[in-house]
């Protein structure tokens, strides 16, 4: 036992040791000690010093030796110190102080390191800081610790900035330890081979780890070949590294790319890389950033059998991969699962095989590079060899991010002529003029702004004239000039000295990137002179380093955003996103359809979208915000209490199955058009979902079965699906349809009608509402193959209502209450957006802290909302000033979002405000307390009002689940129609709502969600509508089975009367309102196709005749509007809009015992005159709209509940929106109305993917709130927008259709996306 429990161990403590020596140890954690104090002072270099007692030796920490530190004899920004450690040591921390017992001290500072004196490189805080705080007196120290620690032998300090009164002036100190390699260098055709033993226990996890140096920018690295022909492959590819794939041994297979990561890797500095591999997971890191990689299956049966870096070789009958480039630099502490390749090597372990020239040192030769940083920068060169000889020969290369730029310029001898290498638009191009005339032009190579090195050669010799950029790879241009061309006395390389330089003239601008090799007539110019001014003269470069960044590695562009860059800033093109930002994290929609008015932010439901003031159509939704969740297209049905989101699949048609030869069960898939994400966060923030699901069929069986498995199934919830026993309408794992549960099947001992296998045909049909069981992704139907057994299915598309988010809200009600949550993490990025309301002047929203990094949003003043953070640059505030007041208790929108390029603050619909980050300052937000909200940490100044919807990075913060738990804060927030109540139009009133707010429509003669959809009839001579107002004997009764509303007085004093109408008959009669006491009011159009109004109020006297003179051909089949206001006697009448016209009866005023009012043909016209009677006996034919009489709305009621109270209709009466301003002719209004009611509707022909995948049905929902005569527009856009944003295509939207039969009874149901009718509850009235 006690053998077994040490065997045990064993592995164990090995993998420890492992994990320990990969990454980190205790040892290294207390990795502190001085480096620098017990150095000889011959260790110690500088640029210059004041004097021997202020040498650089005696810069050391704390010590009074000499005059007390380093300082040279002038201070400018070309002084450095530099210190030699003796060996490649591990620095974790550098402290400074100023020189003792002065006022010399540095203020800020650069840090530098190299392995041989040469190439340094600029070590940089979180990718972009180039800088360190330094000193504020002589005696403090000031201590950084390093956020990667550093391997280097030699430390250079540059002092930026020093004490204003006094000299550079400085002692320190590095902190490490040891650091202990083994190194190979590989010439490019040599290689290391290990080769795991024949039947080697394969493990769980194969991690392989190295460190890279090399100056070469593409070779193949490191291969894994595993069994069967499977391998992995390493392989720079210009100065990235690539992950490859390749499967089969032959030649011709090609690999496949996993992964790229990294840049600028050819720089001949140590690089760390690391590929894990555990099963079906894959990282890949290069230095500090690792990639999480998507595998083939067949890579978790890669089982490595051999490891081989350098060239490639072909071992035995293996074929393993070619290469035309291998590796050649060198690699340091090579390890396998924990082995040291390297060290195995050095002791000729049999395991390990080396070929070609392979040393255990690295020792390459480095060329001096210069890096020309600013506008300033510039090298000049003398040129050494005489005019006359009539030749130039310069070489060089350079590398850079910037498209333009001046290479080198010189003056031509004796001509008087200027000669300019220069880039434009990313080509090399030569120019030389004389008096401002062009004498010559050259121009060669393309992309050169790559940020790859780029080799130039200008020679010229016996009039033939050349430039030949990367030699063999890359183009030349060549050109016979008839003037020689020579150099005058200097080569300026950069750019020119600021002001007029004699020699010197730059009309382009300056080059920004490095340089090295610099060559004048077949001689390398020594930098290093040139740094030592002994050579040359030069401004504003850093020599012996090349300082280039990539900053679009890792790509700081979200959600598929592309970067690109210039030497100082990166940009992101997010025009292939669908965001927008500096960085592509907001959700913005494409500029094209700002011509339609949609929204200027993708919302996050179709609830969100109506509470914008939209109404039904296809939207954008971003279930995320600025999550990685692409936007989906959906439809949103407005026309109930609750917001439909409907999202389709590829078949929602009643689809007819017929056996199928030798198959006992069909599979039948559903795609969506929306992605797995997108369906995910769409059901998780609503409040309901549901799928329809039926099954019609004849003696076909469903579920239950004499043994008890069912016969069919359907698989739902998160991808693939999970097998579901039960039918709609029943509950998951019963093994019931909904009649089981109901307890009304046909047979009452089988839980589902299909169960009882009768020959006649019946159905089993339910909603799914249990959302961790949507979407419905498939079924598996059985039980067809019995002769005469029958069967059909539909599964409706996905509908859910509700956003949980957008209505989630907290209220406030004193300044020292506050939520608290976790710390926000929002290191890069950071998205911040809720809705508020409040009466106060002033309050914090939301504020995080850090020790010294915070993030505060804050309503600062009654019309001003300030954000506010400090990422360590010093604060920063972004404000928004807005007109009016804020604390009007209504809700207004703010977004804030930080990125590392800039930070922006809106408000409402008011102008984006921007602040620039600094360029090269930290970019990091390190936040470590709670987040408060509403309040601050202190309790002071918090914020008194409502918060809602409150959103941080695309996660909602749950306010109300907070409250509740929360002394002095109330979940939820009454009062929404103060903010939404203009969206009830046409009198609609706003209802207040526990979670928003309702339009009730019914004083309105509109309806609609908002009160905004016109009713509309077409009316045929016949026609008749008759509303009847409360009878005489009922005024004594005291009671009725509706609304007391609906009945108005019997005597009137004064009307308002309102309607449209469309007509081309003359005269016609559009309303008539009679009493029991033979008074009436008519309204219609004359002979002469006007307007004319007519009142008897006194039942002895003739009627009043009021004709409108404003108005003229009023039966001309265009829409015109009507509205009459009557006060005793005096009426005022307004057609159109045209100028109000006012009219004085001579009757007293007073309409009494009114009985009824009718529209169209009045069946009783004993009451009128001849000549009104003849008119109303005729009827009426056209269109009316929207009637309204005082608060009755007879058409309304007509239309929405023809049988209900005191409606009688006769003759054909035809809902239309003939009275739509946008229709031309009442036919072509109807044929708009069908078309908008297809578009909501599935099951009636094709499904809606089908609608949604061509243009017609795309544009005929986007622009049901759009004029129709904008269609061919919107056909463009629409496409234009179906394209860039990914909208779904399925290949299979027609595989599956309906199959008519005789024999089958059903028809294709239609689901609730139909445009339907207001709630029954709404009145007329």
């Amino acid at each position: 036992m006690e053998s077994k429990r040490v065997a045990g161990i064993i592995p164990r403590v090995a993998c420890l040791l492992l994990l320990l020596g990969l990454f980190g140890t205790t040892a290294e954690e207390e990795c502190d000690s001085p480096l620098v104090s017990n150095l000889l002072p011959s260790s110690f270099r500088s640029s210059s010093q004041l004097s021997s007692s202020h040498a650089p030796g005696f810069a050391k920490l704390n010590r009074r030796d000499g005059a007390g530190g380093w300082s040279p004899l002038t201070s400018d920004q070309y002084q450095w110190l530099e210190v030699n450690l003796g060996e490649r040591t591990k620095i974790t921390a550098v402290a400074t102080q100023g020189r003792y017992g002065s006022s010399d001290w540095l203020m800020s500072y650069q840090l530098m390191f190299s392995d041989t004196g040469h190439n340094w490189k600029q070590y940089r805080q979180e990718d972009s800081i180039g800088s360190f705080p330094g000193n504020s007196n002589a005696d403090s120290v000031v201590q950084y610790k390093l956020q990667q620690p550093v391997v280097a032998r030699f430390l250079r300090l540059i002092p930026l900035d020093w004490n204003p009164n006094g000299r550079i002036g400085l002692r320190l100190e590095a902190y490490g330890c040891p650091y202990t390699s083994d190194v190979v260098s590989l010439d490019g055709s040599s290689s290391l081979v290990y080769r795991l033993n024949p039947g080697s226990r394969r493990v769980q996890r194969d991690v392989i780890t190295l460190k890279l140096k090399t100056l070469r920018n593409s070779g193949t690295l490191l291969q894994a070949e595993g069994r069967e022909g499977l391998g992995l492959r390493l392989e720079l590819d210009r100065g990235k590294l690539l992950l490859l794939f390749r499967q089969g041994r032959t030649l011709s297979a090609e690999p496949q790319r996993l992964a790229a990561l990294g840049s600028l890797l050819d720089d001949q500095h140590w690089h760390h890389v690391a590929v894990e591999l555990h099963g079906l997971h894959l990282n890949l890191t290069v230095d500090k950033h690792t990639l999480r990689v998507k595998i083939p299956p067949q890579v978790h049966h890669l089982d490595i059998q051999e490891l081989s870096v350098g060239a490639v070789q072909a071992l035995g009958s293996h074929k393993p991969f070619h290469s035309k480039r291998n590796f050649h630099g060198c690699l340091e502490n090579l390890l396998f699962n924990g082995l040291n390749l390297i060290k195995l090597a050095k002791v000729k372990d049999h395991k390990v095989s080396l070929m070609g020239n392979v040393t255990f040192s690295c020792a390459e030769p480095v060329p001096v590079a210069v890096t020309f940083p600013g506008l300033q920068s510039f090298l000049q060169l003398p040129w050494t060899t005489p005019s006359s000889s009539g030749s130039v020969s310069i070489g060089f290369q350079f590398r850079t991010w910037n498209k333009a730029g001046l290479l080198l310029t010189f003056e031509l001898p004796q001509q008087g002529g200027v000669a300019w290498l220069f880039l434009s638009e990313a080509k090399l191009r030569l120019q030389i003029q004389k008096g401002g005339r062009v004498l010559l032009e050259l121009s060669a190579g393309s992309a050169l702004s790559d940020g790859q090195w780029h080799s130039v050669a200008l020679t010229s010799r016996r009039s033939h004239l050349s430039v030949c950029v990367d030699k063999d790879d890359g183009a030349s241009a060549q050109a016979s000039p008839s003037f020689p061309v020579a150099v005058e006395s200097h080569i300026f390389f950069g750019g020119c000295p600021a002001g007029d330089a004699p020699g010197c003239r730059n009309h382009f601008s300056s080059f920004q990137g490095c340089m090295r090799l610099l060559s004048l007539d077949g001689r390398i110019m020594d930098l290093i002179a040139v740094q030592q001014k002994q050579l040359g003269n030069y401004s504003n470069l850093q020599i012996d380093m090349c300082g280039i960044i990539d900053r679009c590695s890792p790509s700081r562009c979200e959600h598929g955003g592309h970067c690109s860059q210039t030497w100082t800033v990166f940009h992101c093109n997010c025009s292939d996103s669908g965001y927008s930002g500096a960085t592509c994290h907001s959700c913005d929609f494409l500029t094209i359809f700002s011509l339609f008015f949609l929204p200027a932010v993708y919302e996050q439901s179709c609830e969100a979208y109506k509470h914008s003031g939209n109404t039904s159509g296809y939207f954008y939704i971003d279930v995320d915000g600025s999550g990685p969740i692409k936007p989906q297209l959906v439809y949103c049905n407005m026309t109930e209490s609750d917001t439909w989101m409907i999202i389709q699949h590829n078949n929602t048609e009643l689809t007819r199955l017929r056996p199928v030869s030798g198959v006992d069960q069909q599979s039948l898939h559903f795609s969506y058009s929306s992605e797995e994400e997108q369906l995910l966060g769409s059901i998780s923030q609503s409040e309901h979902c549901e799928q329809d699901v039926s099954y019609h069929c004849r003696k076909s069986r469903l579920l239950n079965t004499p043994e008890g498995s069912p016969f069919s199934w359907w698989l739902g919830g998160r991808a693939p699906g999970r097998e579901q026993t039960y039918w709609g309408g029943a509950h998951p794992g019963s093994q019931q349809c909904g009649c089981g549960l109901r307890g009304d099947c046909v047979d009452p001992q089988h839980y589902c009608n299909c169960d009882a296998d009768r020959l006649e045909w019946t159905e089993d049909s339910g909603l799914v509402t249990h959302k961790e069981s949507l979407p419905v992704r498939s079924l598996v139907l059985g039980d067809l193959q019995r002769p005469g057994s029958e069967a059909a299915y539909r599964v409706g598309p996905l509908r859910c209502y509700g956003d949980k988010n957008f209505w989630n809200a907290a209220f406030f009600d004193k300044e020292t209450s506050y939520l608290h949550f976790p710390t926000f993490h929002g290191e890069l990025s950071a998205d911040i957006s809720f809705l508020f309301k409040t009466t106060a002047s002033s309050g914090v929203f939301l504020e995080n802290l850090g020790i010294k990094d915070f993030i505060r949003i804050e309503l600062s003043t009654s019309t001003r909302v300030v954000f506010s953070f400090d990422v360590g640059n010093g604060p920063l505030e972004v404000q928004v000033e807005s007109t009016v007041p804020l604390n009007d208790n209504r809700w207004h929108r703010v977004r804030a979002e930080r990125n590392i390029k800039e930070a922006t603050l809106r408000l409402d619909n008011l102008p984006v405000a921007t602040q620039e980050a600094p360029a090269d300052g930290h970019v990091h937000l390190q936040l470590n307390s709670q987040l408060f909200i509403g309040g601050t940490a202190s309790r002071q100044r918090g914020f008194r009002g409502c918060i809602r919807a409150l959103q941080l990075n695309g996660v909602t913060l749950d306010l109300e689940e907070r409250a509740e738990m929360t002394p002095g804060v109330r979940p939820g927030c009454p009062g929404h129609c103060s903010s939404y109540g203009s969206l009830c139009q046409n009198q609609g009133r706003c209802v207040e709502r526990a979670a928003g707010f309702h339009c009730d429509c019914s004083l309105s003669a509109y309806t609609g969600v908002f009160c905004q959809t016109e009713l509309s009839a077409s009316f045929k001579p016949g026609t008749s509508v008759r509303y009847t107002f409360k009878e005489p004997y009922e005024l004594t009764r005291n009671s009725s089975t509706l609304p007391s509303s609906i009945y108005s007085d019997t005597t009137l004093r004064g009307e308002n009367v309102s309607m449209s109408f469309r007509t081309a008959q003359s005269p016609a009669l559009l309303l008539y309102v009679g009493s029991y006491y033979r008074e009436y009011m008519a309204v219609l159009i004359n002979k002469h196709d006007k307007l004319e109004v007519r009142y008897k109020l006194e039942g002895n006297r003739d009627a009043e005749v009021l004709r409108s003179s404003s108005a003229r051909n009023l039966a001309n089949g265009q829409l015109h509007s009507v509205t009459i206001r009557r006060l005793t006697n005096t009426v005022s009448v307004q057609v159109d809009q045209n100028a109000r016209e006012d009219f004085n009866l001579t009757s007293d005023g007073e309409f009494n015992a009114i009985k009824s009012l009718v529209l169209g043909k009045v069946h009783e016209s004993g009451d009128l005159d001849s000549h009104l009677a003849r008119l109303a006996s005729l009827g009426f034919t056209g269109c009316l709209s929207v009637v309204q009489f005082n608060s009755i709305n007879p058409l309304k009621a007509a239309l929405l509940h023809p049988d209900t109270g005191p409606i009688i209709i006769t003759g054909p009466l035809v809902r239309s929106n003939c009275g739509s301003a946008a229709s031309a002719n009442p036919h072509a209004a109807e044929n708009i109305h069908h078309i908008s009611d297809r578009s909501g509707s599935v099951g009636s022909g094709q499904p809606l993917v089908n609608a949604i995948r061509t243009d017609s049905a795309l544009i005929g929902g986007i622009i049901a709130v759009v004029i129709f005569v904008v269609l061919t527009g919107l056909a463009v856009a629409a496409r234009y927008l179906y394209r860039r944003k990914d909208t779904f295509r399925n290949p299979e939207g027609n595989a599956v259709k309906r199959e008519d039969s005789p024999n089958f009874p059903f028809n294709n149901q239609t689901d609730s996306q139909n445009l339907s009718s207001e709630n029954p509850k709404e009145y007329f009235i």
